[in-house]
């Protein structure tokens, strides 16, 4: 496994006593209500036209939203919930295991300046570890698992292509585990969610673990990132 692979794998162990979600800012803690807001226009593009969608889910969506929001042709990437079976879930329901959902991103993107293909390179290589069983780092359970949702059949075949080729690569120390599944619903979190890495510099989580996989996208895949991203 390479170095930054590694450091990748070894958020696993890392020991913090914080988990995504569990240490929000006073600013999203005042912003929340018991009956979540939802703003979902104001996060996913007005206009879809010439726009195809992609659905990761990779642990803590803050910081998958932010590894995909700086690649070219994303137009803009929503955090959510997806692969469960309860509608409109809460992060509280989710997080308690309660709705099947895994903590997911939504992704916008322009299909002439990025393909899917390239999209699940950096899911797959670069944005988490798909080889850790419902975890992700210090966060533990089946909301933080590693799934792909597919749209096509098409699509799913691309998936399983990917898998096997980064298995055989021996890119990771074990095998991927990645769960694909169709994409039935994918429901947007709340509101205090979208765009969290950048509005909440403050939070320890993010500079604990957010970030080293925020930049292990940087350091893969410099070629596909937006003009003018810090490297």
């Amino acid at each position: 496994m390479n170095t930054s692979l590694k450091m990748l794998a070894g958020l696993s162990v890392l020991a913090v006593t914080f988990g995504c979600g569990q240490q929000q800012s006073a600013q999203a803690q005042a912003t929340k209500s018991a009956t979540p807001t939802r703003s979902t226009a104001g996060f996913a593009p007005a206009n879809l036209t010439g726009l195809a969608q992609a659905t990761f889910a990779g642990g803590c969506f803050w910081a998958q939203e932010e590894a995909f929001e700086q690649l070219r042709g994303v137009r803009q990437v929503v955090s959510g919930y997806a692969g469960g079976t309860v509608a409109n879930p809460t992060y509280e329901q989710v997080a308690g295991q309660e709705t099947g959902h895994a903590e997911a991103v939504q992704i916008y993107y322009d299909p002439k300046l990025i393909s899917y293909q390239q999209l699940a390179d950096v899911f797959f290589t670069a944005s988490h570890d798909p080889t850790q069983l419902n975890r992700q780092g210090p966060d533990t359970g089946p909301e933080y698992r590693s799934a792909a949702f597919y749209r096509t059949p098409q699509e799913k075949q691309l998936l399983e292509a990917t898998m096997q080729r980064v298995n055989k690569s021996k890119a990771y120390g074990a095998p991927i585990v990645t769960q694909l599944a169709p994409l039935t619903k994918f429901w947007p979190a709340e509101d205090y969610h979208q765009g969290y890495y950048r509005l909440h510099p403050e939070n320890p989580y993010l500079a604990h673990v957010s970030a080293a996989k925020v930049a292990h996208v940087r350091q893969t895949f410099p070629q596909l990132l937006k003009e003018g991203q810090q490297l």
